[in-house]
């Protein structure tokens, strides 16, 4: 006969057993993700950096703006350990700060860029009068030269949107609609896709025999199913929305210049990079990191979001 302490690890087997069974899909994502090391490492590495651009000036109570020009392309040092820039401002203050305004328009570009995208994706793939014009104004999209319809738009809008609401709000506001419109494409096709196939399931047309109105259906069958590729592209376009946001302030067509960003930061080190190179290290590292970052947990996320590689485990 089988002992009191043999018994109670039979049971102790079937709860997990029933655990592993009735897991939520919240949990079976979180365990596929976690097998992902390059996603675990890339989620750790773009929390510190969040929270060293919200919390590090707590810590680090150096003025991002105050002026030291006798200090001026100093080397690293105790007082000053990024050094500081041709106006005696610490480098590591002003890194931080830009990391904030960085980090905002990618998140904020992201979502407005997935919202649209979305939003073509699902009504072109759900009412078929609606598919052609909605991919053709995608197709246009995709062939227009993107870099050049950026610096365009900006030298049109840029002096109107600074008068109306400021020389931050106003840039802040251009860049972060220009990135989203023009990034939107890429996440309307492939929800598109999926919403091709998920309409022709059968859970769909029960709710269609049953009367349920087209709008119930979008909103309560259709986009709930499409969330998985949403995701998978909203990881992306943090990546290429801080790029694109880098990129023009680089070219000196974004923020102002007292409006430091990692972008304008390189922008502003580039002509003292003989006599000041981390100047230029130290936002480069630090762009680099979160589109590393950022593209390693997006591939977590499109493993994770696979049902078949989720059954598998």
């Amino acid at each position: 006969m089988a002992t009191t302490q043999e018994r109670s690890e039979q049971q102790l087997e079937i709860v997990e057993e029933s655990q592993e069974r009735f897991r939520s899909l919240s949990q079976d994502v979180w365990r596929q993700f976690k097998r992902h090391k390059g996603a675990l490492i890339g989620l750790v590495i773009l929390a510190i950096i969040v929270i060293l651009t919200l919390l590090g000036p707590i810590f680090y109570p150096q003025d991002p703006f105050a002026l030291d020009v006798p200090n001026a392309n100093a080397g690293p040092s105790a007082e000053h350990p990024f050094g500081t820039d041709n106006l005696g401002r610490d480098v590591l203050a002003r890194v931080m700060v830009g990391g904030r305004i960085s980090l905002s328009v990618g998140f904020a570009a992201m979502i407005f860029g997935v919202f649209i995208g979305t939003a073509v994706g699902v009504l072109s793939g759900f009412f078929k009068r609606l598919d052609g014009p909605l991919m053709r104004i995608t197709d246009l999209f995709l062939a227009l030269p993107i870099l050049p319809l950026l610096l365009v738009v900006i030298m049109l809008f840029r002096e109107p949107l600074r008068e109306a609401f400021g020389p931050e709000l106003g840039i802040f506001i251009l860049v972060v609609f220009i990135i989203g419109v023009t990034s939107w494409m890429t996440t309307a096709r492939v929800v598109r896709g999926d919403v091709l196939s998920i309409k022709e399931e059968e859970f769909v047309m029960a709710a269609h025999s049953i009367g349920t109105r087209k709008r119930k259906v979008m909103t309560r069958h259709i986009v709930p199913n499409v969330l998985s590729p949403v995701m998978v592209s909203a990881a992306l376009g943090v990546a290429v929305a801080i790029l694109t946001e880098s990129a023009l302030s680089f070219l000196g067509l974004g923020f102002p210049a007292d409006f430091p960003t990692w972008g304008r930061l390189l922008f502003d080190a580039k002509d003292y990079l003989q006599l000041s190179p981390m100047r230029v290290i130290w936002p480069g590292v630090m762009i680099s990191l979160t589109v590393m970052s950022v593209n390693f947990i997006g591939d977590g996320l499109r493993d994770a979001l696979d049902p078949k590689l989720r059954s598998k485990g």
